[in-house]
């Protein structure tokens, strides 16, 4: 038998603490349902393109909601063997990371002077950039295409990348001013004491302290920039120059007898983009809470 301690009368006998089972509290069928529905609805338009790559024109003569029966993958290996389809991708490619690159470089500078630096007319500035949000670049195209065409950038890809970066900076700045604001003054008055000057402290310090503001913006001006389609079509009229989206309409148009290749030609145009977005999903909510929080 176990030996047992006896407490001397009189004495108070210590409580043990008793670990107890949290409970997990689930939430209401009803939300989860529903929450599965919309992701039913989401992902059931993306479901539908992959297989539909899969199977023949009559599969989805006969059986348009069916399930390919036989497999056939001849669809996307005609596409991956069409170069205009590479040359596309490539052309989508450069400008999404061409864009991306400038939207970080100018949004982190400029987010760190309208946070760190005391100036008359910064809360003028910062209230610009915001107003910026609420015009999209589809209420200024038609000036932005005559800008465009007097500087001599009409079917180049500088024509797309310039203004995406321009329409991509609202968005950069609002999420990373609280970043840049949240970092604390010690810090820079320390670096200060050990001789880091002002861009000494933004390379070394601001940049690594803000890196998840950093990663989600430029996450969010790749996934826009590639999903770009109505400021290419304005700028661009070389099927040379043209990026997926456009790929995809002028595609479409070609073989529009052909759906089944049609849909193969689709599901390899998005598919980088959804892979991409799938990824670093966590660092954009991660991001943008950071950014609620500063």
């Amino acid at each position: 038998m176990a030996a047992t301690t006896v407490a001397p009368t009189g004495a108070a006998t210590p409580e043990i603490p008793v670990r107890k089972n949290k409970k997990v509290a689930w939430g209401s069928p009803t939300t989860y349902f529903i929450a599965l529905l919309l992701v039913a609805v989401t992902l059931a338009p993306v479901a539908y393109i992959v297989l539909g790559g899969f199977r023949t024109n009559a599969q989805i003569t006969t059986n348009p909601s069916g399930l390919p029966s036989p497999w056939v993958a001849k669809n996307y290996t005609s596409v991956l063997q069409n170069s205009v389809f590479w040359q596309q991708l490539g052309n989508s490619t450069l400008v999404a990371l061409v864009t991306t690159a400038g939207v970080v470089v100018l949004g982190v500078m400029a987010s760190y002077v309208l946070a760190r630096y005391r100036f008359r007319g910064r809360g003028a500035m910062y209230s610009l950039f915001a107003a910026g949000l609420m015009f999209p670049i589809t209420v200024a195209i038609t000036p932005l295409y005559i800008l465009i065409k007097n500087i001599g950038l009409i079917n180049n890809l500088g024509g797309v990348i310039l203004p995406q970066i321009a329409f991509a900076l609202p968005t950069t700045i609002i999420i990373l001013v609280p970043f840049l604001r949240a970092i604390p003054e010690e810090i820079e008055e320390a670096a200060w004491l050990d001789g880091c000057g002002r861009l000494g402290f933004f390379f070394r310090m601001v940049l690594r302290l803000s890196l998840p503001g950093v990663l989600t913006t430029g996450i969010l001006a790749f996934v826009a920039s590639w999903n770009s389609y109505i400021l290419p079509l304005f700028v661009l009229n070389d099927l040379g120059k043209y990026t997926l989206p456009l790929g995809v309409q002028a595609f479409s148009s070609q073989y529009s007898q052909d759906t089944a290749q049609v849909l193969a030609f689709t599901s390899l145009s998005m598919i980088p983009a959804l892979v991409f977005f799938s990824l670093f999903e966590r660092r954009i909510v991660g991001g943008l809470q950071g950014a609620v929080k500063g």
